[in-house]
């Protein structure tokens, strides 16, 4: 059984996720620096962190530092090469759940970032950002150094270089 946020359509799967996630919705946790909400206290204060550059969490190997405690754990699997999450159709393993469920959208087919300029949908939001950026704009920021032609991606002008020079 899942709980339905009514607000958003977003699911839990329990009660408490659910009201958890309905602070974000009634602003009961929202930064005053940027209008954000949060759905607890400790969201909000670990964001605000972002806005003060506190960063208080420290890896002991590198010394690089994190806003957040569980970013800093995502990191310390750099240096022990754990890969906890693993994908039970192919069995590859990755070291961040995101990384897992984008890898689980090439099994299922899942394609959940859809245009909203054509019909085109793609299973990472990265690749619908490209997409917009190529397809449906005018921009172009990659400049032949022989010609000064312009081109939307570095494909087409590494392309128009190849040709250029044979």
């Amino acid at each position: 059984m899942f709980y339905s946020c009514t607000q958003c359509e977003k699911r839990f799967v329990n009660q408490r996720c659910l009201m958890q996630h309905m602070n974000v919705h009634n602003s009961k946790y929202k930064c005053t620096a940027c209008g954000k909400c949060f759905g607890s206290k400790a969201h909000l204060a670990a964001h605000r962190r972002s806005h003060s550059g506190e960063k208080p969490f420290q890896c002991t190997v590198c010394s690089k530092r994190f806003i957040q405690l569980s970013h800093l754990v995502v990191h310390s699997r750099i240096h022990s090469g754990e890969k906890p999450h693993k994908c039970p159709t192919c069995d590859k393993a990755f070291s961040e759940s995101g990384e897992l469920t984008a890898h689980m959208r090439g099994h299922t087919g899942d394609k959940p970032y859809k245009c909203s300029l054509c019909d085109k949908s793609f299973s990472q939001s990265s690749n619908l950002q490209k997409h917009k950026r190529q397809v449906h704009s005018n921009r172009r920021p990659y400049d032949c150094r022989y010609c000064g032609k312009m081109f939307k991606s570095s494909r087409e002008l590494k392309f128009h270089v190849y040709l250029y020079s044979h």
